[in-house]
């Protein structure tokens, strides 16, 4: 094979840094290497082909990214620029988002405190994000007034959960004049649905459960969710492409990409996986963990399209430093998409993925 083949990149010739510098140009000019060079192929990806007008965009939210503040800098100019779709997240990141409606306050902190002396002086630490133990009390307050309500009193998946507290969170940021604190409310206004993969896995659903207790009829449905997520997916197979961006790992990945094999393997229905794949993640995959989970593995399941796997790209780098400079540069480089508003269309998605499931199954 001839040298050139092998040489054919760009040089490695970056100018020096000066003032006035934008991270577009920062991404593009100087991440050249490495992991560096991972994180400027995910925002190429991400501006270049992802947000084509024919791609659905689906979000996996892992930990607990908005006490960060990550919630106000990234999700939410995302979310109202059109470039996340539909999301899956923790319940921790849905719950601590709802403080930030409120009007309450989360401080800079250090992980370097006496955790008891926080415990005396009622004081919780998440890492280095510290704020006062009535700032639970008061969002739980919410969560039960808010289960007390009419609306509240049936049965539901996730999204529709989550698209009713939006509603009264934006009500409350709009009172506030704290306008685009929340990502729950951005996601009510834009019609983008929120799905949490494990609802008992959080402050929020300990509220659900409480409430049932005390005589309340709210349930959540996790095969609503299941069902919904699929359909939203296959409807965007059927008339384009879909493509999936990870945030860490865990039970969200797993809810994002499950989807495939849901359509296809239990459902019976042909597909090819999602299209495009982008994870920033600090798993390794040599333990056989989830989150560590490379693309390639994914196509043995069906997840993604083998024929699209040179798009998928995997960046070992923390979601806090990728998902800023992902946003900055997406935004820098590509105009706001039309908001799909897939929330008023999970309905008649989920009839179409039922139709053919059924039709299907009563075929010869």
């Amino acid at each position: 094979m001839a040298t050139g083949q092998w040489l054919s990149g760009p040089r490695i010739a970056p100018l020096p840094l000066r003032p006035g510098r934008t991270v577009r140009d920062l991404v593009d000019q100087t991440f050249l290497a490495y992991n560096a060079a991972r994180l400027r192929e995910a925002c190429r990806l991400f501006v270049e082909k992802i947000l084509e007008p024919d791609v659905t965009v689906g979000l996996a939210l892992s930990g607990a990214l908005t006490p960060a503040g990550l919630a106000q800098s990234c999700l939410v100019p995302l979310l109202e620029n059109g470039m996340v779709d539909w999301v899956v997240s923790t319940g921790a990141n849905v719950y601590h988002d709802t403080h930030f409606a409120l009007g309450m306050a989360l401080h800079v902190g250090s992980p370097f405190i006496e955790d008891r002396r926080l415990r005396e002086d009622k004081v919780i630490r998440i890492y280095d994000v510290l704020f006062a133990y009535d700032v639970l009390l008061d969002t739980d307050r919410f969560y039960r007034e808010l289960l007390r309500t009419d609306e509240f009193q049936h049965t539901m998946g996730t999204a529709e959960f989550h698209y009713r507290a939006g509603k009264y969170l934006a009500a409350r940021e709009e009172a506030l004049g704290v306008r685009g604190s929340s990502f729950l409310a951005a996601a009510y206004r834009a019609g983008v649905p929120i799905y949490t993969s494990s609802p008992g896995d959080s402050s929020v659903g300990m509220n659900i459960a409480a409430a049932a207790m005390a005589g309340g009829a709210c349930r959540i449905d996790p095969s609503c969710d299941v069902n919904e997520t699929a359909a939203l997916v296959y409807d965007a197979t059927r008339a384009g492409k879909s493509a999936i961006v990870i945030l860490g790992g865990g039970s969200p990945k797993n809810f994002v990409l499950q989807t495939e094999p849901h359509i296809q393997e239990v459902l019976g229905l042909a597909d090819r996986g999602h299209t495009y794949f982008v994870q920033f993640t600090d798993a390794r995959p040599d333990t056989g963990g989830l989150s560590g989970a490379t693309p390639s593995e994914a196509v043995s399941w069906g997840k993604v399209d083998p024929d699209h796997l040179p798009d998928a790209v995997v960046c070992y780098v923390d979601s806090t430093v990728a998902l800023p400079i992902l946003t900055a540069y997406a935004l820098d480089a590509h105009a706001p998409r039309p908001l799909r508003r897939l929330y008023d269309r999970r309905e008649t998605a989920l009839q179409a993925l039922c139709d053919d499931f059924l039709r299907g199954r009563t075929a010869p």
